[in-house]
Formats: structure tokens, C-alpha cells, sequence
């Protein structure tokens, strides 16, 4: 009978501290976590592109696809081709000229409650060419979006809830 005692005032030790408010956990976010992510969020478009002026129905353009993450110091950088029919639209065609160069964005990753994302976002490169970034850098900074925030702890719970699907294991 003491034997049991001791088991229940275990039992329910355990599931006070079960029912405690649990502290911060690190979460570590992959690149090709990140680039997936990306690609649903901001890269969700035809043709898996993000469209900075216009759309695929208007003459003139500029989308930005294929996108590509590294992680420099404390900031994530986005790679990515961009196309480009910049000019006057007339009669249904584009009168101008045709770009095609890679360019790259910085980001500073932050967390806050069950949110990540990122903010602060900077046009590194618009091409190889100086003159080319001269022209463009201007115009294509006020085109990327400043800040994307997504809901964490709802995406590892879709997440969990596939892996319980696919396992059959709650």
C-alpha cells in the first residue's frame, strides 16, 4: 500500500510539472526549409514567380523566380533571377528593353512569440553590370517587400499533423 502512495505522489508531481508554462525553445529553421517557404509564400505566383510590376496579362514586367537561400553572418540572402520587359506598353506589346540578371536581397531573420520572419530587407545586387545597377537599384529597392512574418507554431502543427497522417503514430 506505501508502494502506491509513493506511484500516485509520482504520478502527480510529474503532471504538475507537465502543466507548468514551458520557457523558450531554439528553433533551427534549414535553408531548404527557408527556400520552401519562400516559394509558398512569396513565390506562390505562375509559374512559381513574384511579379514586382505588373502581372503575366500586362505587356510590360518585372518577376523575380528560381530563388535561392544562403545564410551570411547574421542575415539570410536571397538569390534569385529576375526578368524583366521594361518600357511603354503599346498595343498590347512591350516597347523597351528585356533584362535577365540575378540579383540578391539581404534579410535579418527575427522571432518573436510564435512568429518568425524576417525585416530589414536590402537590395545587395541587381547584376553584375555597375551601370545596369545604377538604373535599376532605385526602382527595384521599393519593389521587395521590407518584412514576411508567418505563424511558426501553426506550421509545426500542420507539420505534426502530417507526420501523425503519414505514421499513423499520435
Amino acid at each position: 500500500m506505501n508502494k502506491c502512495k509513493w506511484v500516485l505522489a509520482a504520478a502527480l508531481l510529474l503532471l504538475a510539472a507537465a502543466t507548468l508554462p514551458c520557457g523558450a525553445v531554439e528553433l533551427r529553421v534549414s535553408r531548404e526549409a527557408l527556400e520552401r517557404t519562400l516559394k509558398q509564400q512569396l513565390f506562390s505566383g505562375p509559374d512559381g514567380r513574384f511579379y514586382l510590376k505588373g502581372s503575366e496579362q500586362t505587356a510590360c514586367w518585372v518577376y523575380a523566380d528560381d530563388a535561392k537561400v544562403s545564410f551570411v553572418q547574421d542575415r539570410i540572402v536571397v538569390k534569385v533571377k529576375t526578368r524583366a520587359r521594361m518600357g511603354k506598353s503599346i498595343g498590347g506589346a512591350c516597347i523597351g528593353i528585356s533584362l535577365a540578371p540575378t540579383a540578391e536581397v539581404s534579410v535579418a531573420p527575427f522571432g518573436e512569440g510564435e512568429s518568425i520572419g524576417f525585416h530589414d530587407a536590402q537590395l545587395i545586387k541587381v547584376s553584375d553590370q555597375r551601370e545596369l545597377n545604377f538604373l535599376l537599384s532605385p526602382f527595384l529597392s521599393r519593389q521587395v517587400p521590407s518584412s514576411m512574418k508567418v505563424d511558426a507554431a501553426d506550421l509545426l502543427r500542420r507539420a505534426l499533423e502530417g507526420s501523425t497522417a503519414a505514421s499513423g503514430t499520435k
